[in-house]
């Protein structure tokens, strides 16, 4: 699976906001990917700092991330209902079932290869739910209504 972004963040300068934040969010979730490049699945879950951080659970946070902003914070669904951690500090966990292949398929699909419906999980074409917190303006969503 590769994780190049089609487009780098240099080359959108002077577009729209909506698809510098694209190719931004592309670009550096690629750059955390290839972090995991020729790791052991040992190397990857290893500590090398008094915590629980490792790459593979760097990489599973940022996905439990994107997961909050892009889901449960546009949306509004229970991150149970998700399939992501309570917290934070729980997203970092890594289980016995969780392996550098595994991970990285778990990370939501590019924002510019889905279609503007889909582009926000649970969204129809006129069915924005309230957001719990603004959103970003750099997605693109219309304001909310009065």
């Amino acid at each position: 699976m590769s994780f190049l972004p089609s487009t780098s963040a240099e080359d959108v300068i002077g577009q729209p906001a909506r698809a510098q934040f694209e190719a931004f969010l592309d670009e550096h979730r690629s750059d955390l990917n290839h972090c995991l490049d020729g790791l052991t699945e040992e190397q990857a879950r290893r500590s090398l700092v008094p915590s629980r951080t490792t790459l593979l659970g760097l990489v599973k946070h940022a996905t439990f991330v994107e997961k909050v902003w892009f889901d449960e914070a546009i949306t509004r669904r229970p991150r149970a209902e998700i399939g992501i951690p309570a917290t934070p500090d729980e997203s970092f966990i890594l289980d016995d079932t969780d392996t550098v292949a595994s991970i990285r398929q778990s990370a939501p699909p590019s924002l510019r290869v889905l279609t503007p419906r889909d582009r926000i999980p649970g969204l129809g074409r006129h069915g924005l739910r309230q957001p719990a917190r603004p959103a970003p303006a750099a997605l693109g969503l219309p304001p909310r209504a009065a």
